[in-house]
């Protein structure tokens, strides 16, 4: 396999989001009710029900709704507590669950030696596994504030950094770009981006390369 953007090479990377692109639904919403069981979950949705209701008819934003239901679920849990709903949600719910096109896409860029990053607006909780497990070289991805030592850390239920969603994609995306390889790297990288959602758009419109639900896109 050719080494990831050798030394003096073109820059190009290709830039995944997860839930719905690389899989065939949401993944974090299955991950919390692996977790917690299908009785708390839901009543963990009916406490949260106002925002979520209101985040469907589109008078609530995104990251505030995504953030009533983590604290709803997620607050004062150890990471030794989301290290094993991990382990059961990849066992018991992740298999089967990949989009065959899109792992063909990914297999594509990672023979070619382009730089694979996942960008998801799905916690820290359980992508670094998955992104290891894929063979990304880079996760970026919406982190959760943790409190706490040594094995009494625990979640707080609140976001570390803001939501990765629609116009984040892109901000961090960028951040990453010029750290990993240098600002003056960002003038010639070759970038193709994927995605399925009105929250990938943003991302999809700073690629030369992007595919939306499956299909070449040109923005429109």
């Amino acid at each position: 396999m050719p080494e990831v953007n050798a030394p003096g090479a073109p820059v190009v990377i290709a830039a995944f989001d997860f839930d719905g692109t690389l899989t065939r639904r949401d993944t974090f919403t299955v991950f919390l009710a692996r977790g917690l069981g299908w009785p708390r979950f839901l009543a963990a949705l009916l406490r949260c029900l106002p925002w979520l209701a209101g985040y469907a008819l589109r008078l609530v934003p995104n990251d505030v709704a995504k953030g009533k239901l983590m604290q709803a679920t997620l607050t004062g849990r150890s990471l030794t507590e989301m290290d094993d709903w991990a382990t059961r949600w990849l066992a018991q719910d992740f298999p089967g669950q990949l989009r065959e096109g899109a792992m063909a896409r990914l297999a594509w860029h990672k023979e070619a030696g382009h730089c694979c990053v996942m960008v998801s607006a799905s916690p820290d909780l359980y992508l670094p596994r998955v992104a290891a497990q894929l063979g990304f070289d880079a996760l970026i991805c919406t982190e959760m504030e943790v409190e706490g030592e040594g094995g009494s850390r625990r979640l707080t239920g609140r976001m570390k950094t803001r939501n990765c969603h629609g116009e984040q994609k892109v901000l961090r995306l960028k951040a990453w770009m010029a750290q990993r390889f240098g600002a003056a790297a960002l003038e010639g990288v070759t970038l193709y981006a994927y995605g399925d959602t009105a929250g990938d758009k943003p991302m999809l419109r700073m690629a030369q390369h992007a595919w939306y639900r499956g299909a070449a896109w040109d923005g429109e």
